[in-house]
């Protein structure tokens, strides 16, 4: 076990973080530059998109009675923040500042609001080239985008085979590694009888939810993410509140450590930097090329609103969870920085324990379950949805369902190192793919921008039709037929005004 961590971790790993950390970091920079930095300038629009509610309208732009069939918004916003929200913000943070130091935080902030550029792009075109299936529902992802916005169709099938690879498979053996180590701190235990029971109680409720289909998976997720999050975030904000006179120093400490002015515990500056990189991705995503996957779900009036929805996302995710995480850890007065045997779930444990007493590390415990779990149904729908992309078997379908089980059984029995680092390797190569193709495409994306806001100008809610940008290629849906992509009738009372 200790060599195929050190293969992964030491070879494969230090090449591809070598790389990927600019990449994103580039990708961002140029994005936000191209959008006039919509990841900050359309926040407001962000909240109002989230919570909105798509107007259904017959021919005549009469609002419809009935509730109109679709995964709204905020339902695709909880199946992606299913996926995000989890144990990279629980584990993982700690994990970063363990071994990269308090300076890893920083460039986990960093990555977040450059990557919120990137987030916006991808998901926004995940919408404009999404696809209907016989039922009635949406998906699509980078698979679907890569093949229709550039007939790039072997790198698309790469793509949704790492896609479903990591996580169907990697990111969900994390998750069930994550609560193993939570219950076991919780317990004192690390016993193979622990493992089993806890690996066979994750892998019953899997199978429970992911052969119900993805308005399940939506409702579930709609339920447990909000909940779990804000319990949690109350929680870190106490622990801030008592130790309130630390908190100055807690930050000068974050970024002295992440410009090179001090160093904790050995940890120095590449290492926050490489460390806070690999975290925030993994627990934002942002240009990795997952949440798309769920972005393309959502029935909503206008691409943007969907980009838009995805980017908050990602501030949600990180800007808000994880740093919670990084407070709890950080104003704990046991932690020792840069120490191989203090990592993950248990260093926020004993953190949250030495401030508010001991029912703190169970507290992280009933919190990881959760969290943890409900990545593993957000997990499996991204997988999901790149198997329909390859296959519209239902053996396969039923074969790789299968397959998640298995993993989410065995992850119980892996080495934390080794699973965090297959994850990062996948990671990786993901966003690579992704921001390969998304530099091309990035010019639809601001096109459909320009179309949004030039609505927005008229005081009117946004609409697409596909006649509107007739020059963008293979786009299957926004011809209109959707109810909530008509005109209400206040608004063609507005365009006729103009």
């Amino acid at each position: 076990m200790d060599k195929a961590t050190e293969f992964v971790d030491g070879t494969l790993n230090g090449i591809i973080w070598n790389i990927v950390p600019w990449l994103l970091l580039a990708a961002g920079i140029y994005f936000g530059l191209r959008t006039f930095f919509v990841q900050v300038r359309l926040l407001p629009e962000m909240f109002k998109a989230v919570t909105e509610k798509p107007k259904a309208v017959d021919a005549n732009g009469n609002q419809l009675d009935e509730d109109h069939d679709g995964i709204s918004a905020f339902k695709a916003f909880t199946i992606s923040a299913a996926s995000r929200v989890g144990t990279g913000n629980i584990a993982g943070v700690a994990l970063a500042i363990s071994v990269g130091g308090p300076g890893a935080v920083f460039w986990m902030w960093t990555i977040a609001l450059v990557g919120g550029a990137t987030a916006f792009v991808e998901s926004t075109l995940a919408q404009l080239w999404k696809s209907r299936d016989p039922e009635g529902h949406y998906h699509g992802g980078p698979a679907f985008y890569m093949t229709r916005g550039l007939g790039w169709k072997p790198l698309a099938v790469v793509f949704a085979v790492a896609l479903s690879f990591t996580y169907g498979f990697v990111y969900n053996a994390i998750q069930t590694n994550s609560i193993v180590e939570a219950v076991g701190g919780s317990l004192g235990s690390d016993s193979n009888t622990l493992k089993l029971v806890v690996a066979v109680v994750i892998a019953a409720l899997t199978a429970s939810i992911i052969f119900g289909g993805v308005t399940r998976i939506a409702s579930a997720t709609q339920i447990i993410v909000p909940f779990m999050a804000i319990a949690y975030i109350i929680v870190g904000l106490i622990v801030v509140a008592l130790n309130i006179r630390e908190v100055p120093g807690m930050f000068a400490l974050i970024v002295g450590h992440a410009i090179g002015l001090k160093q904790v515990g050995g940890a120095t500056l590449g290492m926050a930097f490489m460390w806070g990189m690999r975290r925030g991705l993994f627990s934002n995503e942002a240009g990795q090329g997952s949440a798309p996957n769920a972005a393309a779900t959502a029935t909503v009036s206008h691409p943007v609103k969907q980009g838009l929805v995805q980017t908050l996302g990602v501030y949600f995710d990180t800007l808000v969870v994880c740093s919670i995480t990084a407070f709890i850890v950080l104003l704990g007065p046991a932690v020792t920085y840069g120490k191989d045997d203090i990592q993950g779930a248990s260093l926020t444990q004993s953190a949250l324990a030495d401030s508010v007493g001991a029912w703190g590390a169970h507290f992280i415990t009933f919190i990881l379950f959760f969290l943890a779990f409900s990545s593993v149904i957000g997990n499996y729908y991204l997988a999901q949805a790149n198997i329909e992309y390859l296959s519209e078997s239902k053996t396969v379908m039923t074969l790789f369902r299968l397959g998640v089980i298995a993993f989410v059984f065995f992850g119980a029995f892996g080495s934390v190192p080794l699973v965090w680092s297959l994850g990062d390797t996948m990671a990786g190569i993901m966003a690579t793919i992704n921001i390969i193709a998304l530099v091309p495409l990035g010019g639809v994306a601001i096109k459909l921008l320009k179309n949004f806001n030039e609505q927005r100008t008229k005081g009117i809610d946004p609409v697409f039709h596909r006649d509107m940008l007739p020059e963008l290629p293979n786009v299957e849906v926004w011809d209109g037929s959707d109810p909530v992509t008509r005109r209400t009738w206040e608004d063609r009372r507005s365009l006729r005004e103009f």
